[in-house]
């Protein structure tokens, strides 16, 4: 006996080194494919297992694929799906293992994957539309960048030498725009140094709770971003929360789900105030009205599916209702953005062009004797 104990006992620690060795991360949109693939195979008719067995066959990441045989071999162990799922946390989060959870104790497997494949579709949509106002200025900001860089570190010297010969004076400005051109050539490595604690610093700073609190509440707090931020974060607050209900998961684990996927502290402080506002038995729209950081339609609408029955449905046009206007949100950010942008380097790249005439000026009026 105790020989098949140690058996058992060297065998479980093994498969958790080998569950441990491939909770890696995956792809958003490889996740979602896995998921609608499965809803589309349950759907048809096919057993768990079976249809488990075709996606794992299919998948050509390695990783996922020796993840996918150990949930298969649980499944077939006579474990749950969610039961298998949760142990890979990182390709599969709470949100995801809980639907799963609430699905299987409904009898309604299938359906909960294709409202999560529809929930993933329509998040990764959004996160898209986010990024693709983000392209152009960071690529205006790092295209200025080294336009600037060059400018200061190899036509302002030329400049430079250039006056000296001549024998004019430096303006004050002049000088001070040589001086950080000098400096910047001549401590090149310096540069990138601090360049390079800049960027680490403040990820390392943007993982403190109440830095990010205040970088959250000063976003909020100006104009087109702060509201094109609460209409990105409302919209994925109502699509996931109102997914999470209409899946079978009970109200205040639904709330706190949402809360933990929300990246935003203002809205999750809010919604943990709204949580044990609930939890002590009142309705949800008054304490999320009493927040202030909800628009009120969310609340009104959140009204009405309380006093109707039908808050998932509610939450879930809400959530399409604010999908469209993430596009107007987007194109309202970008609009404000580009002429800031170009602003900003008009005034920069003016001045330098400024400084170096001045002192051309003054050698012109010698010469001139003007």
């Amino acid at each position: 006996m105790a020989k098949t104990d140690n058996s058992s006992s060297g065998g479980n620690a093994k498969n958790k080194k080998k569950n441990q060795a491939f909770n890696k991360k995956i792809k958003t949109e490889q996740l979602t494919v896995f998921t609608r693939q499965l809803a589309t195979l349950l759907q048809a008719g096919l057993p768990l297992l079976r249809a488990t067995q075709i996606l794992c066959e299919q998948e050509r990441d390695p990783n996922f694929r020796n993840a996918l045989e150990t949930i298969c071999d649980n499944i077939q162990s006579g474990n749950s799906l969610s039961d298998a799922l949760s142990q890979f946390p990182r390709m599969f989060d709470r949100l995801y293992i809980n639907m799963i959870k609430a699905g299987e104790a409904g009898g309604v497997l299938d359906t909960v994957l294709d409202r999560l494949a529809m929930f993933q579709e329509k998040s990764e949509r959004i996160k898209k539309k986010v990024k693709s106002a983000m392209v152009y200025p960071c690529v205006v900001i790092c295209v200025a960048g080294v336009i600037v860089y060059l400018l200061l570190t190899f036509v302002v010297p030329s400049f430079q030498s250039m006056i000296a010969s001549q024998g004019g004076q430096m303006p004050a400005l002049t000088e001070f725009v040589m001086n950080i051109g000098n400096g910047l050539r001549e401590h090149w490595l310096l540069t990138i140094i601090g360049f390079a604690l800049l960027i680490f610093g403040g990820r390392f700073a943007f993982k403190n709770q109440k830095v990010c609190a205040m970088r959250d509440r000063a976003l909020f707090r100006m104009p087109k971003i702060g509201t094109f931020l609460q209409t990105v974060t409302v919209s994925r607050f109502c699509r996931t929360f109102g997914t999470l209900m209409s899946s079978g998961v009970p109200i205040l684990q639904a709330m706190k789900i949402t809360t933990e996927t929300l990246n935003n502290i203002v809205l999750q402080e809010a919604l943990e105030k709204v949580h044990d506002r609930v939890r002590d038995g009142d309705t949800l729209a008054a304490p999320l009205e009493q927040a202030k950081v909800f628009p009120p339609m969310v609340c009104s609408m959140v009204q009405v599916g309380e006093e109707t029955g039908q808050l998932p449905e509610m939450l879930n046009r809400v959530a399409n209702n604010y999908d469209e206007e993430v596009d107007n949100a987007v194109g309202a950010l970008t609009s404000v953005i580009e002429p800031l942008l170009m602003v900003f380097l008009a005034i920069v790249v003016g001045t330098i062009v400024i400084a170096m005439f001045l002192p051309i000026i003054d050698v012109i009026k010698n010469m001139t004797g003007g």
